[in-house]
């Protein structure tokens, strides 16, 4: 079977399911503004999911398999939106490379051509958000 690549474009779907996301971060930061914690974040953006009808999944442990044996809980998806796309959450003063690989291997473990990650702590959210495409 043929795994997409991120030469090829992403489903409509999911293009228009990410708008959403985005419209999410949009309202909470527009409300909040920066500073706060990522929970409270977090809990907001389920808030903001559930009035939209947006299936997801929280904190979402996922086992790996290594030389046929399973890691339990070797990581935890902040947000798993519909199986289809993952949404890392943060807020801190700089998104450093390492959240950006973080996402990625979360992606290629899960299988998601789709990824976000959010920082909540900046003066404009449109400066938070990164997009990535398996």
């Amino acid at each position: 079977t043929k795994t997409p690549s991120s030469f090829e474009p992403i489903d409509l779907s999911m293009d228009v399911l990410g708008r959403e996301i985005v419209d999410c971060a949009y309202k909470i930061h527009s409300t909040f503004g920066p500073g706060l914690l990522e929970s409270f974040y977090e809990q907001c953006f389920l808030i903001a999911l559930k009035k939209k009808n947006i299936s997801f999944t929280s904190q979402k442990s996922v086992n790996v398999e290594f030389m046929g044996e399973t890691v339990p809980n070797a990581y935890k998806l902040d947000l798993l939106i519909e199986d289809k796309i993952i949404v890392e959450l943060k807020s801190v003063e700089k998104l450093i490379p390492l959240y950006d690989a973080q996402l990625l291997s979360y992606m290629k473990l899960f299988n998601c051509r789709l990824g976000y990650l959010i920082n909540f702590n900046v003066p404009l959210i449109k400066d938070g958000i990164k997009r990535k495409v398996l």
